[in-house]
């Protein structure tokens, strides 16, 4: 039975509720009726969770309207403590008429007025007219009344048709007083106010256990608060110091660029001049050797011997004793070599900045601002890092049965943790559920709620491979962490239902795979014999059919952070026997 108070099908307080194999609970008028409108299918499924059946299950009563019996009791003892009840205030007359979502009175006839009252003595609401009697007459002094309720057949037995005013701790029921002649007898039954006190005992417990978590809250979420604001804060420094740092390299980038500028100026400057210069000089003794030519063209025109003779030696000798320097020019010389540092540069600053980058988007992006965390997967961590644990490497999942024998374990149930109503037997090998419980003794680490039981051994660092026989409605295996609930119905104490476990529900026409909140249906043919093969350090836990061959069921993966246990869910009129191999 969950942790909800409603019935999965009328949305409404759960009355009389009865739960099937699979393990949802309903209303038990609610189930029936549901199940009738099936009756010409044959096939029956959970509405819940969706499991079928190929023949109609027997509904099983369990617990439910405790606290509402409690409270209705409750107020009865207190108004039998009274010596009579008080006097309601002065009632006014005025007609307020029962709308849709109000109870009517009994006694109204026509239009009915709104109820204010109920008695649980009568079995009836009245409205503030016909409640007079009640507070008027020592004829209904010892009448129960509480404030008015809808569904007042709730409050009834449904068989004897009398007031509910114990409760059958055996069948987790409330039960009438003609109930414990026949139906309830010799079960371990309580006033429905004893009942009432104990819950509340555990309810008080629960309720200081909540208020704890909301004081953890409370201090986490200022804890993040003051997180978010430094983040924010560390992300404008950030920013801030980014863009001065990446302002301060531009303008360095911008004075490389004018330092390289003066360079290349300069140096063609110095060039041109250079060169200036060597052509003036050019010049000048392109304009000598001119003249220089004219005069031999002259002298050489000339018809006077004794003039070309004199003038020809003075030409001859100023030629020869002049030598003019040549002019060479490099034709290599160019800006190339700085363009080129210059491009080197860009490619270095470019390498240099993407592996920089990279190294600081790695080291902020494995920076964990805010993360949930499971307290038993701290735990480890925190024993991991006190003795490191050396797993071995996963193993390759076998094929044929023989194969799988390799790494067959022996497992036995541990009577510590068993369901009272759980018998155990060959050898703490076989577990079923009967009416009567055990003479188990108390254990902290027993299921106190629901028909579940888990092995001693505890399956860690390698492979192992067991097989389970299951016969009847309906039963679960699969495996869980040692720290699974133990008390309540809630999902957090059953197998499957939560992150420390994972199970395999078997019913006589379907499977089906459940961990944490998912839930997977599975056709597949009938077997009632399956494998199971966990791989600790590989993260796999297998199901398979037996046969010829071996049939996978389904296979979940994960990553299994500390030793797990095998377990068992088993219904009435069912059984789990584990194989010896």
């Amino acid at each position: 039975m969950s942790d909800q108070e409603d019935c999965y099908l009328c949305k409404e307080y759960i009355r009389e509720p009865v739960s099937i194999p699979c393990g949802h609970s309903f209303c038990s008028v609610c189930l029936k009726t549901y199940w009738d409108h099936a009756d010409h299918t044959g096939s029956y499924i959970c509405p819940e969770c969706r499991v079928t059946y190929s023949k109609r299950p027997t509904p099983r009563r369990m617990g439910g309207a405790r606290q509402s019996s409690s409270r209705h009791s409750t107020s009865s003892m207190q108004r039998n403590n009274e010596p009579f009840p008080p006097p309601p205030p002065s009632p006014d007359y005025n007609e307020t008429y029962a709308g849709p979502q109000d109870v009517g009175c009994d006694i109204c006839v026509g239009k009915k007025q709104r109820a204010v009252k109920s008695c649980l003595m009568c079995l009836a609401s009245y409205c503030d007219k016909h409640l007079k009697p009640h507070y008027e007459s020592a004829t209904f002094k010892r009448h129960k009344l509480v404030d008015e309720i809808g569904h007042l057949d709730r409050e009834i037995c449904p068989q004897h048709q009398k007031g509910l005013e114990l409760f059958c701790r055996t069948d987790q029921m409330c039960i009438c007083v003609l109930c414990t002649v026949k139906e309830h007898k010799g079960h371990d039954m309580v006033s429905a106010e004893q009942e009432r006190a104990d819950e509340q005992q555990r309810l008080g417990a629960t309720q200081a256990e909540i208020q704890e978590r909301i004081h953890d809250r409370f201090k986490q979420m200022e804890e993040l608060k003051q997180a978010v604001e430094s983040l924010r804060s560390s992300a404008q420094r950030a920013m801030q110091e980014c863009e001065k740092t990446f302002t301060d390299m531009m303008r360095s980038i911008e004075r490389l660029q004018q330092e390289m500028a003066k360079l290349i100026s300069s140096n063609k400057r110095a060039a041109l001049n250079n060169a200036e210069s060597h052509l003036e000089r050019l010049s000048h003794e392109i304009a000598d050797l001119k003249r220089r030519d004219n005069e031999i063209t002259q002298l050489s025109r000339t018809e006077d011997h004794i003039h070309f003779i004199q003038s020809y030696h003075t030409l001859i000798a100023q030629t020869e004793a002049e030598e003019l320097p040549s002019v060479s020019v490099n034709p290599y010389y160019s800006f190339d070599p700085v363009t080129k540092a210059v491009s080197e540069l860009k490619q270095h600053m470019n390498e240099f900045s993407n592996e920089e980058l990279v190294k600081v988007a790695k080291t902020v992006n494995k920076m964990t601002f805010c993360e949930l965390e499971d307290s038993m997967k701290k735990k480890s961590m925190k024993a991991e890092e006190a003795a490191p644990m050396y797993k071995t490497p996963p193993v390759q999942e076998p094929r044929y049965r023989d194969d799988f024998l390799r790494y067959a374990c022996q497992l036995t149930m541990d009577q510590s943790t068993a369901y009272r109503q759980i018998h155990l037997s060959r050898g703490n090998r076989k577990a079923s559920l009967k009416r009567d419980p055990q003479a188990y003794s108390d254990s902290s680490g027993r299921f106190d709620s629901l028909p579940q039981v888990l092995c001693k051994e505890p399956l860690s660092g390698r492979a192992f491979y067991w097989e389970v026989d299951w016969s009847g409605e309906g039963a679960s295996m699969g495996i869980t962490y040692k720290g699974i609930k133990r008390t309540g119905y809630g999902d957090n104490c059953r197998i499957g239902y939560n992150r420390k476990s994972w199970s395999l529900f078997c019913s006589d026409s379907s499977y089906s795979a459940r961990h944490n909140k998912d839930q997977i249906e599975i056709s597949a043919p009938y077997s009632s014999r399956i494998g199971v093969f966990l791989d600790h350090s590989g993260g796999t836990l297998s199901f398979y059919t037996i046969g010829d061959t071996m049939d996978l069921i389904h296979r979940f993966k994960a990553s299994f952070s500390e030793p797990v246990y095998a377990g068992f869910w088993v219904w009435y009129d069912s059984a789990v026997t584990i194989i010896q191999l």
